[in-house]
């Protein structure tokens, strides 16, 4: 067993914390809200996530894992200090690092000889040469190691994409360093990378930009199948028996969006341009991503008899993907401003964000029944994949509508049975 300090109990903070405590390690985990620190002290979860509240609740039971006010609490006797802070991204594409230039300095006094910080956040390649020059200048003992690890975690999946990844990546140009890391992902069965820092954090740009690639370039094919009369679900299985392409995020719908693809592939064209290399393919993934949104919006207009204004436009999902209650770079919350902007009327229903969405989509009504955001809709749009539209009662929603017409961004829906209930049906390449 050893001791785990983590800084940050957001969302990846907050998985790691538990998951390592899960583990059998003794975490303390700090954040800055007293508030917040307070709940899950409790036992009270702020996060949707399947199995998360599970191990937090095992971890406090077990007092193998512990909340605290501020990062030196945490890091204090640790022997690994985990930093799991946000890194947003700024408006030239480039990472915010203060937060984790905060957390280092504060560390930095506390720590015992021989600590290990690790960043956990994804952050641009060379941060941690950055964290160990602020640790360092801030009065760090002279052999506390740095090393990167970053994080691979799906939101909805988390918990399971921490204790049965694909792999572990552990950066540290120290090998002793390395093999402590890895060290504590023992029990979790996946094969260890262990490389340079730099390496590792390219990994993690590198695996979400090809990803993001990989949908923008599905969202593509459901483009030119719609203009060749194809299916695209049929194209996307034909593809995805092929081991080389695999099934994974062949799925078409509004484009992608959330807390890792947007800012990760910005940052790496950041990086791209200051290494003097212009990476256009990227570029124009990311292009063809807010090309997706505006093909989207083009549909229900089409829908809708060619005109938003004064149209009324039920909208059943907000976050960016289901299972999850995250708004970050929402297509649907994309889609859902540029309906207002157009002068529709929008009622908004999302199983997981709730009434809170309605911050994020002003000049939209945010309701708690997907019934409701239907009545006297003239186009039903389909945003967000939750599994529970499927079994709603489509006579009804059909009833409630003035015109029975709906955009199924995510092709959740079967169409035959939607015409059948007389709905006019579109979804993406089909």
């Amino acid at each position: 067993m050893s001791r785990v300090g983590v800084v940050g109990a957001g969302y990846v903070g907050l998985t790691t914390a538990a998951c390592l405590s899960h583990l059998g390690h003794a975490v303390v985990c700090a954040d800055l809200d007293p508030e917040r620190v307070a709940r899950l002290s409790k036992g009270d979860v702020p996060i949707l996530e399947e199995g998360l509240d599970d191990l937090v609740a095992a971890g406090l039971a077990a007092e193998r894992l512990h909340f605290v006010v501020g990062a030196p609490a945490a890091a204090r006797s640790a022997e690994f200090v985990f930093l799991c802070v946000q890194t947003p991204m700024g408006d030239d594409g480039s990472a915010d690092l203060r937060a984790l230039d905060d957390a280092a300095r504060e560390i930095a006094p506390v720590l015992d000889p021989g600590a290990v910080v690790i960043n956990k956040s994804t952050v641009p390649v060379g941060s941690t040469v950055r964290v160990d020059r602020v640790l360092r200048e801030a009065g760090a003992v002279a052999d506390v190691g740095v090393a990167s690890n970053p994080e691979f975690l799906r939101e909805g999946t988390a918990v399971r994409d921490f204790l049965h990844p694909a792999r572990v990546v552990v950066g540290a140009d120290d090998t002793e360093i390395a093999v402590r890391v890895s060290e504590l992902y023992k029990g979790v069965q996946a094969p260890i990378v262990a490389t340079d820092p730099i390496s590792a954090e390219m990994i993690k740009y590198a695996s979400n930009a090809f990803l993001a690639t990989k949908v923008s370039f599905v969202n593509a094919i459901a483009n030119v199948c719609e203009a060749v009369n194809a299916d695209v679900r049929e194209v996307a299985l034909g593809m995805g028996y092929d081991s080389r392409i695999g099934f994974e995020f062949l799925h078409p719908g509004p484009g992608w969006g959330g807390s890792c693809f947007p800012k990760d592939t910005a940052a790496l064209l950041r990086t791209a341009s200051d290494g003097g290399y212009d990476f256009e393919l990227l570029a124009s993934v990311v292009a063809a991503n807010h090309d997706q949104h505006e093909r989207v919006v083009k549909k229900i207009r089409d829908a809708a008899g060619g005109e938003l204004r004064d149209a009324t436009i039920g909208v059943w999902g907000l976050t960016y993907k289901a299972n999850t209650d995250d708004l970050r770079d929402s297509p649907a919350i994309a889609i859902v401003r540029r309906l207002v902007e157009a002068g529709a009327r929008v009622s908004a229903h999302d199983p997981g964000a709730g009434e809170r969405a309605g911050d994020a989509v002003p000049g939209a009504d945010v309701v708690v029944d997907p019934y409701v955001a239907c009545d006297g809709a003239d186009v039903l749009a389909v945003l967000t994949e939750w599994d529970a539209f499927r079994w709603l009662d489509f006579a009804r929603v059909a009833g409630a509508m003035r015109r029975a017409s709906v955009v199924d961004a995510r092709n959740l829906l079967d169409p035959a049975t939607m015409r059948r209930f007389g709905f006019e049906y579109r979804g993406v390449g089909r």
